[in-house]
This record gives structure tokens, sequence and C-alpha cells, in this order.
């Protein structure tokens, strides 16, 4: 007698440990015996999948026999990450003729190489430049002509004043856009425009949306961003567009701060081609006006005293961004 006998551990013998794993063995046929068939789909071919297919035949088909496997699947479903999810999977997605149906693709364009480590693609000589915009666009344009005229740059000025994206009253920025593109197609676009901005604009259906909502500000964007894809020629073309300075008045800071976002989200799908030229930091840092900013090491008036636009001093101080931007991209 062995000591478990004697101290009256053991309660079952061998045989009743045989039954009870020959008990277990039938359950499991019984509720998962198609399962043994899976798995020898998912071992590599030789004898070892051959053997563990022959005994799942059996064992499926009699699982067959009776609902318990069925009734095991609905019980245990909620813990199983297997459920039918149906279409619109990734790959299936990037397949599909529409890319996606109602979720835009991302492409290659959304990425500027800079951003992600990638090899910046080779530069190309700059030869034609168009900036335009409204009056914010002026005395820039001439200081960035002045810049550029050493190197043999043609620089198209084209300001609109009093014009802005919002309002097409004066000029649909839509199709002057398009228009400028097919008459000069520069290589690259410099845009400043922003200081006429928060009329209503009708909206997806029709209606009447006013400012300065996040509804108005998506329909603002959509615009913003037609006139981007009108500058960057199908991608043969870089833009620069220049976010817009806080204005003096409180009011009018409201809706700069929606252009401003605004011009973020429209680029958003072509990084690779579309820079904002933020001048925000350098001119107004955390939203806050001034007159005059720190420049070599002395206080100058960069305003006009409209407490909107640039002044010479500001303009010169707007090209050295943009410019220092074009330079990443263009030889000159």
């Amino acid at each position: 007698m062995s000591r478990f006998d004697r101290e009256g551990v053991r309660n079952y013998s061998a045989r009743d440990a045989v039954g009870a794993v020959a008990i277990i063995a039938l359950l499991l046929i019984l509720f998962s015996g198609g399962s043994i068939r899976s798995a020898a789909a998912q071992i590599e071919p030789g004898i070892g999948r051959d053997i563990v297919d022959a005994i799942g035949g059996p064992t499926e088909w009699i699982a067959d026999l009776t609902p318990l496997a069925t009734a095991q699947h609905d019980l245990t479903g909620g813990l199983s990450p297997d459920q039918e999810l149906g279409g619109g999977g990734f790959d299936e997605a990037a397949s599909a003729p529409d890319a996606g149906g109602e979720i835009p693709p991302v492409t290659a364009d959304a990425f500027d190489a800079a951003a992600i480590g990638a090899p910046a693609p080779p530069k190309e000589e700059l030869e034609t430049l168009l900036v335009t915009g409204d009056s914010l666009s002026t005395p820039l344009d001439a200081e960035i002509a002045r810049r550029l005229a050493p190197d043999g740059v043609e620089v198209i000025r084209e300001p609109h004043l009093g014009t802005g994206i919002s309002n097409s009253a004066l000029t649909d920025w839509g199709q002057l856009s398009t228009a400028q593109v097919a008459a000069d197609e520069p290589d690259a676009v410099v845009v400043f425009i922003g200081a006429n901005e928060g009329y209503g604009m009708p909206g997806p259906g029709g209606e009447q949306v006013e400012c300065c909502g996040p509804d108005y500000a998506a329909v603002y964007a959509n615009r913003v961003r037609q006139v981007m894809n009108a500058y960057r020629q199908d991608g043969e073309a870089k833009v620069y567009w220049l976010t817009v300075m806080a204005p003096r008045d409180p009011d009018a800071q409201k809706v700069s701060e929606l252009v401003n976002a605004a011009i973020r989200v429209a680029a958003q799908p072509w990084a690779s081609q579309v820079r904002v030229v933020d001048t925000v930091p350098t001119f107004t840092p955390g939203g806050r006006y001034s007159d005059a900013i720190e420049v070599d090491g002395e206080e100058r008036i960069v305003r006009e005293s409209d407490g909107i636009h640039l002044n010479a001093t500001g303009s010169a101080i707007a090209a050295d961004l943009v410019l220092d931007r074009i330079d990443e991209d263009f030889e000159r």
C-alpha cells in the first residue's frame, strides 16, 4: 500500500483517470470536432499534418451529427474575435475602383518627405513664380520679385485687392486660380489671402452658412482646398500658402483664427506640394497683436496703421520666411 492510500489521500484510481480523459475527449469531439481539421490546415505539409487531418475527418463528421457544436459557437461567440465582419476591409477598400467609397484614401501626396525622414526629391530649377492673394500680398510680391530678379526667376505679381475666399462678388477664386495656372503654368505659387473673410457662404445643401462655427470652417476649408488643388497642378507645382497674422481688431482675430485653421486642414492631402508658411509665430506669437517685433536686436514697426497689413519691413521678413521654404524645394 502506498503512502497515499495509507493517508487516505488517493481517491481515484488510474482507471478513473483514463475514463475521465476519454469523457473529455468525447466532449471535445462533440463540441469542437471540426477544429481538428482546421488545426491541420495550419500545419506545414508532412506526415504530422496527414495524421492530424486523418483524425480530423471522422471527428468533424461526428460533431456535425449533433447540434452541440452550433450551440457552443453561439454561447461563446462574444468571446471570439472571428465574427463575421462583412465587407470594407483595408485590402478591399484599397483595391476598390472608388478607392474606399466615402472614405478618401490617404496617398503619398499627403506626406512631406522631410517630415517622415525620407529622402527629399531632387530639387528642380525655379523659373516661374506666381505671387497672388488679396491686399496682404502687397508689398510682399514686390519684395520677392526684387530678391529673385538676380537669379533670373520670372515673378508674376497678381494681387486682387478687396477680394476673399468667402466673398465671390468681386472675384471667384475657384475660377481665378484655374485661369491663372492655365495662363502662366508657374513652377510655384505664393498665396497670401485672408484680410477680407467672414462672409456667409452657401453650405453643401445650398443653405447659407454664417461665420464662424465648425460648419462655416468646413465650407471655407473646402473652398481653400479647391484653390490649392488648382495651384498644385496635379502635383507638378509647389504652393506656399501663408497664414494670416492676428489683426488688431478682436472680432477680426476670431476670423483670422478660423482662416488659419482652415488653411491647415485644407492642405493636409497634399503636404508634399502645399507648404503652409506660418506667419503667426513671427508677427503675432500666441495670437497677440503687436505693431512692432524685435528685428536684429531692436524693436521695429512691422504693421501698417490699419492694424492688418504688413509694411515694407514686415513684408521683407515675410519674404524671408517664404524664400527659406522655397529654397528647400528649388534651385535658383
